[in-house]
């Protein structure tokens, strides 16, 4: 058995009994232990690796709440407000108005194999446009009056289509009697559709099985990619339900010696009913592998704040509206008593605060006839749980999850247009979920905002938006906690907390490799943290080359 010994500059181990080191002995994948070189003679002889000497090691970071789709969303056109960068390195500059998107789609269709073959844009984010201009189908009628025109909202809860897409379901003269098809004023379809119920046929029309799509091959190596560049180890799949045949492909592709990362994978319950979703979890747990993580469930119980499908107490959005429920109460309790009776655990989308106070009143109802100690049930999202409904939480035994990109990404745009000044300056309240006791960690929700822990850490220590606002200093924490909540915190909502999160003896060998130490920097540079790559398992992956610009 060979034992390696990484020497680094320093170790930040979020273990309080060895905080800090300067070398980590692995054997097998795992960590044999911490220390110096003195102190790890005890375990024998040793191969000393010096390629890290100038470096600084972290546990490897966890993004709890993401997708796998990030590697196959490039294969079409990003029509994004802000620069983003690519699997491949390449940044790709943001879509600032709606000829700009029309023009990166007209550009797109080059390449389509038939005149009427669909084409789809994604990340579309009309509230950061000037007066938040909408998409109107007409708008992409200027792209093709023949060929189904999709444009996918950043959220991933909005999509807009042309009157052809309407056309090809029979929607422009007929449309579905649903809150969810926006009319105009003499009710015809705007092309706009909310929530999943509207959306996914569209989406199938247009060509889109996100199931399938995020068992890809390829789209899974590039989301790799982007994996190693962001310092990430394990990830999530937080939302799809890949099919039973493609569990063992998905498996041999994920445990491939080459690839980079550990995956939970959490299949959603939608189309299902109660017994079927909780005990196909449990099959599929019996199928994990060591780095395919499944037998999670998930739930949405509304849409986005940005999108004005979440649901929020009196008196909701500044406008007055409000958003969409997408699950009924009946059914969420049923899960979670369900799930609790079979020790299945269950992440539940609350993005606006009666989301979650629906989910807090089910889950109490349901904890009282079923029990179910350790049960690590996680509010995703949770953006706009307020003190009262995290208390309950702490007291339920509740994990959050918190979207903490907001404030940068749609920070200025909940002062000023979703929520008004007060709401939103206690969004995602990670310094109250501290003081509370609730377990937390912060997220990307990749693709709707890239993947990166160390900004989801930089977004929570400092709370600044892209205009430069300070969005509720109340709220923001210390870099340690902020390390913590991509780490361990993390950890600990995957119920892997045992297994990673931190660097200690008998966890599995997984180091977030940097440049820059973060405990180093001004708490406003900690998102410019460089990652030189990662240790998975034992294994080293460096990061690609550094971004450059899209040709």
């Amino acid at each position: 058995m060979t034992t390696t010994v990484f020497r680094a500059r320093a170790i930040h181990t979020m273990d309080p009994v060895h905080p800090r080191a300067t070398h980590v002995a692995v054997r097998d994948g795992r960590v044999l232990g911490v220390g110096t070189p003195e102190s790890l003679r005890a375990w024998g002889p040793f191969e000393l690796d010096e390629r890290f000497a100038e470096r600084v090691l972290l546990p490897g970071f966890v993004e709890a709440h993401c997708h796998v789709t990030e590697g196959t969303s490039w294969r079409r056109s990003y029509c994004g407000f802000h620069d983003r960068v690519d699997p491949d390195g390449r940044r790709w500059p943001g879509a600032l108005s709606i000829d700009d998107v029309v023009a990166r789609l007209d550009r797109a269709q080059a390449g389509l194999p038939a005149p009427d073959a669909p084409l789809i844009g994604w990340g579309f984010d009309p509230i950061h446009l000037p007066g938040g201009r909408r998409c109107r189908r007409e708008d992409l009628d200027r792209v093709s009056e023949r060929r189904p025109v999709g444009l996918a909202h950043a959220s991933g809860h909005v999509l807009n289509v042309n009157t052809a897409g309407l056309r090809a379901l029979g929607w422009l003269d007929a449309p579905p009697d649903h809150p969810g098809v926006a009319r105009d004023a003499a009710g015809v379809p705007t092309g706009e559709l909310f929530g999943p119920e509207v959306m996914t046929p569209m989406l199938e029309r247009l060509g889109i099985d996100r199931g399938a799509l995020s068992c890809d091959e390829g789209g899974l190596r590039a989301f790799g990619r982007l994996c190693v560049r962001t310092g990430v180890t394990t990830a999530t799949e937080l939302s799809q339900a890949a099919p039973d045949a493609l569990l063992d492909p998905l498996a041999a592709i994920v445990g491939a010696p080459d690839f980079p990362t550990r995956i939970v994978w959490a299949m959603h319950v939608r189309g299902q009913t109660v017994e079927q979703a909780v005990s196909r979890a449990k099959a599929r747990a019996a199928r994990s592998t060591e780095r395919l993580r499944l037998g999670v469930l998930k739930v949405h119980v509304d849409g986005s704040m940005q999108g004005f499908t979440a649901r929020l107490r009196w008196p909701h959005y500044l406008d007055g509206r409000q958003g969409l429920w997408y699950v009924e109460p009946e059914y969420l309790e049923a899960v979670y008593e369900a799930a609790l009776r079979e020790g299945v655990q269950v992440h539940t989308h609350t993005n606006g605060d009666e989301a979650t106070e629906l989910a807090l009143d089910c889950f109490e109802r349901a904890r009282r006839r079923a029990g179910g100690p350790d049960h690590r049930f996680v509010l995703q999202h949770c953006q706009m749980a307020d003190a009262a409904q995290l208390r309950r939480m702490a007291a339920l035994g509740l994990g959050a999850n918190f979207f903490a990109n907001h404030c940068y990404y749609w920070g200025d745009q909940h002062y000023e247009v979703t929520l008004g000044p007060d709401r939103a300056e206690r969004i995602d309240a990670c310094r109250t979920a501290l003081e509370t006791g609730v377990p937390f960690a912060i997220h990307s929700d990749a693709p709707v905002t890239p993947i990166g822990p160390l900004f989801s850490a930089w977004c929570a220590v400092n709370r600044v938006t892209a205009s430069g606002r300070v969005l509720g200093a109340h709220e923001r924490i210390g870099v340690d906690d902020a390390l913590r909540a991509i780490t361990l915190g993390a950890a600990w909502t995957l119920r892997l907390d045992g297994e990673i999160g931190s660097i200690a003896t008998g966890k599995r060998a997984d180091f977030a490799v940097l440049d820059d130490d973060p405990y180093e920097l001004p708490p406003e540079r900690l998102k410019d943290a460089r990652v030189w790559g990662v240790v998975q398992g034992g294994r080293v992956f460096a990061a690609p080359a550094a971004p450059r610009d899209a040709p």
